[in-house]
């Protein structure tokens, strides 16, 4: 069998290829590849050929959010059944090394993250027509989802994960700055965590759109309104958690001004170095978390999105078929049109 993938190369030289598919072996299922969301870091190593340290070094076929339906199944394995819509988790933790022992498996001195160019060779994605998988990296949705919808287990998953990272959010103020698909998807998992009152901010009014779509109780345009961030930061502030899916140097400074003392700041977003407001993390007592990846999380992804509890169709802006890859990534790239840019495959 013969499948076609998008293959990167080097920035801006993405190309829609065919490559050979193996047979599923034992442990393993054939998935015939349904839609594939177009994420941050797939962008940074189609602009940029990565970001940080990490660059692409060889060919790397990307894409780490996806969803398919299962073809076939490897010898022992006794489903989902052909036909059954799933999510593939990403993630491939070694489960031997000393973090994976002390349950800590999203810190893997050995991880393979799929569509990732950390290591050498690189972990080749999901944006194809046809894949082999280890059966117990996907995750069968009912029959009521969508594909798209099942494509968003990844970055939903990240969301539950950076909102665990703050402890209980019941009856919480919260503010989230950044409302690209990351931004908008904390939202809806503090939402459903308990949070009462969301503000979220952005430099963009269609981004802003879809956080009052997604059920922001205040959308901010922090670059046509800035002052109306002032009432957040009186009396030494008012939010008690505040997530940064921005990373940028503003974003940062106005979470710290409007978080009360000894709040929380998650942040999710990266980029290079910041300036951090050093002054005020020290005299308010923030604590200040970093967020990465997601384990259990991804199974709870599914079942919110599976049952609905969590409504992400109003993130999916643009849905395009592979063979005008190039085309989605370039308008994934513009947050005044797109939001979450899908490639859709041949199911």
């Amino acid at each position: 069998m013969r499948s076609r993938v998008a293959r990167l190369y080097a920035a801006h030289d993405l190309r829609v290829e065919e490559d050979e598919v193996p047979t599923p072996g034992p442990g393993e299922v054939l998935l015939r590849m349904a839609a594939g969301g177009i994420c941050g870091s797939d962008l940074h190593y189609y602009h940029d050929g990565g970001f940080g340290p990490v660059r692409v070094r060889e060919p790397i076929i990307s894409g780490h959010e996806a969803s398919g339906r299962v073809a076939a199944l490897g010898e022992g394995v006794e489903g989902p059944a052909p036909g059954t819509l799933v999510a593939v988790s990403p993630s491939q933790p070694c489960g031997e090394c000393e973090y994976c022992r002390a349950d800590q498996p999203i810190h893997c001195l050995s991880m393979r993250f799929m569509g990732s160019a950390m290591r050498l060779p690189h972990e080749q994605g999901m944006f194809r027509d046809l894949m082999v998988v280890p059966a117990a990296q996907v995750h069968a949705f009912p029959d009521t989802t969508t594909p798209a919808e099942a494509a968003c287990a990844e970055p939903l998953a990240v969301c539950l994960h950076a909102v665990a990272q703050a402890g209980g959010l019941a009856g919480k103020r919260v503010l989230i700055t950044g409302a690209g698909p990351i931004g908008l998807l904390v939202l809806a998992a503090a939402r459903h965590a308990g949070a009462t009152d969301i503000t979220v901010t952005d430099l963009t009014d269609a981004a802003l759109e879809r956080a009052r779509a997604m059920g922001a109780s205040q959308a901010i345009n922090v670059a046509t309104d800035a002052d109306a961030l002032a009432p957040l930061t009186r009396d030494k502030g008012q939010i008690d958690v505040a997530f940064d899916c921005s990373a940028a140097g503003p974003a940062l400074r106005n979470a710290f001004a409007a978080l009360r003392p000894r709040g929380t700041l998650v942040q999710v977003g990266v980029t290079g170095d910041v300036t951090i407001p050093l002054n005020a993390l020290v005299g308010k007592e923030i604590t200040w978390r970093g967020s990465q990846r997601f384990h259990p999380e991804f199974a709870e992804a599914v079942r919110l999105i599976g049952s609905r509890a969590i409504d992400v169709r109003p993130i999916i802006s643009h849905s395009l078929p592979l063979e005008r890859a190039a085309e989605a990534f370039d308008l994934a790239s513009d947050r005044s049109l797109a939001c979450k840019v899908q490639l859709s495959f041949a199911e």
